[in-house]
């Protein structure tokens, strides 16, 4: 009796069982395959979408954030030039910068502009001072060639100057290469440098313009006291947390400096990063639109094709609800088997592009040569739980085409 109660009430399911397990029927086995094939792509696409628009973000922002730090201090006034202001910060204030928690480091720096002149070619740059409290750690990691500043000789320092690899072949140099650097001022002044290190960033507003130097010779070619800078870059732990740091870091700062966030110095940069989400977004709807509407044409050719079964079952004393449910119960079992064949499809392809970077990009237009990705369980989980959510309850729409179907005619139907 039990067993007989216990069949009864999965009635429903025992029925979509023998209809997606047992079927003969030929009729729509090609729409379901389209369907569970839309779903498959679909899914696979918004894993992609998502894992590459994230990729993105992080190598771009890592990029930047290595080159200039998450919060720059500079002074607070109407210079607008590539040149610093000379700013001093008080020992106590550096102390109490460090001192915060989430800061990593912090680090003096001072920019000016120059002309290369080197091979009978000149090139407009902008020298960027630092000194031997610089962190290199991701600086080595983008070196081309050659090595960084070496400062355990302050005379041998002042000569010594990485380029990008973008300069290097604009002007055919190379490491172990010496030329003259022209800087504007009164009186002119030239200096000579020789090549240590070779560079690529792969932000071509970056490369294009920055040679990396010692601060200390900027500060004797600005004539500049005793502990003055061009400002301080700060590097963060939590990227997220920036602009509260910024905050708490300018109330650290005496009132004439100002601390800027990386998003600021690079506006353009981190807009068009933004613009990355609105394309994620629309793909994501996209996709899930074609998905939705494969599944109700699959699912309404499924009932029709069931019309002489859901009479019968109506005479036999079946509820509109439970012949509903046998609709939706093979619904969810086509839509797990897309989800499935999709995430294996999209998982492949992401795991594929992260172990190879087989699929290239133009470095000058993406900043970087490949396609990045960047895989996150819960954004996985979430995409597969949205679409057999939004799916199912979409599908109870068309499912109600059961309730207007009467026995009599539907036992007749052929």
């Amino acid at each position: 009796m039990l067993k007989y109660k216990n069949t009864i009430l999965n009635l429903p399911l025992f029925i979509a069982k023998r209809i997606t397990f047992q079927s003969k029927r030929s009729f729509s086995k090609l729409s379901v395959r389209i369907a569970v094939l839309g779903i498959m792509l679909g899914l696979a696409v918004m894993i992609l979408s998502v894992a590459v628009v994230k990729g993105f973000k992080s190598e771009v922002t890592n990029k930047i954030r290595g080159f200039a730090g998450d919060v720059i201090i500079n002074k607070y006034d109407l210079n607008t030039s590539l040149e610093n202001t000379p700013v001093t910060v008080d020992a106590n204030n550096i102390a109490a910068i460090r001192r915060l928690k989430g800061v990593e480091f912090i680090q003096p720096y001072a920019n000016k502009p120059g002309i290369i002149n080197a091979n009978n070619e000149i090139e407009g740059v902008v020298l960027k001072g630092v000194d031997k409290t610089y962190n290199w750690q991701y600086f080595k990691s983008i070196l081309v060639k050659g090595n960084v500043i070496d400062f355990t000789d302050s005379l041998k320092a002042r000569q010594q100057i990485i380029i990008s690899r973008y300069t290097a072949n604009r002007l055919n140099l190379d490491v172990g290469d010496d030329f003259l650097m022209y800087f504007v001022q009164q009186p002119l002044r030239k200096r000579k440098f020789k090549i240590v290190g070779i560079y690529e960033l792969g932000v071509e507003d970056v490369d294009k313009m920055y040679v990396i130097g010692d601060l200390s010779l900027i500060q004797r070619l600005n004539n500049w006291k005793d502990g003055e800078v061009g400002g301080y870059e700060i590097r963060i732990s939590n990227f997220s947390d920036l602009d509260n740091m910024a905050m708490r870091i300018a109330d650290r700062s005496a009132i004439n400096l100002k601390a800027y966030t990386v998003k600021e110095y690079y506006t353009m940069i981190f807009q068009w990063l933004s613009l990355l989400d609105v394309n994620a977004q629309v793909i994501l709807v996209l996709m899930l639109a074609v998905a939705i509407i494969n599944m109700v044409s699959a699912l309404l050719i499924i009932i029709l094709e069931r019309t002489n079964m859901i009479g019968i079952l109506k005479a036999l004393g079946s509820t509109n609800w439970n012949l509903r449910k046998v609709f939706l119960y093979n619904a969810a079992y086509l839509i797990g088997l897309g989800l499935l064949l999709g995430n294996l499809l999209g998982l492949g392809v992401a795991v594929f592009q992260q172990s190879t970077h087989f699929f290239a990009l133009d470095q000058a237009s993406y900043y970087m040569n490949f396609v990045p990705i960047e895989l996150h369980l819960p954004d996985v989980l979430l995409l597969n739980a949205g679409t057999l959510i939004i799916c199912l309850l979409v599908l109870i729409i068309p499912s109600m085409l059961v309730s207007r179907i009467t026995p009599v005619k539907a036992i007749g139907f052929k």
